[in-house]
């Protein structure tokens, strides 16, 4: 099982910066998913900026997140800030 998300910012545009409880920044573009009809009001960029961690993933809503497995792996290793 890999690492929970502790916190996320979103980074303009259709970027996340994350902060996974392993002590890690990672960054999830995930502009790649905007087609599929689950994310598809997630083109509006002021809905992108209410992203909050919700049971160690990252969410929008009760409707709109993404699998915490696949937000680590598909990540990108950031140094600190």
């Amino acid at each position: 099982m890999n690492p929970r998300v502790k916190s996320v910012t979103y980074k303009s545009p259709y970027r996340l910066r994350i902060y996974f409880e392993n002590g890690e920044y990672k960054e999830f573009d995930f502009s790649s998913y905007l087609h599929f009809p689950i994310y598809a009001t997630l083109v509006d960029e002021s809905i992108c900026r209410n992203v909050k961690v919700i049971a160690g993933t990252v969410a929008w809503n009760d409707e709109i997140d993404f699998d915490p497995d696949r937000l680590y792996e598909e990540s990108i290793f950031l140094q600190p800030a």
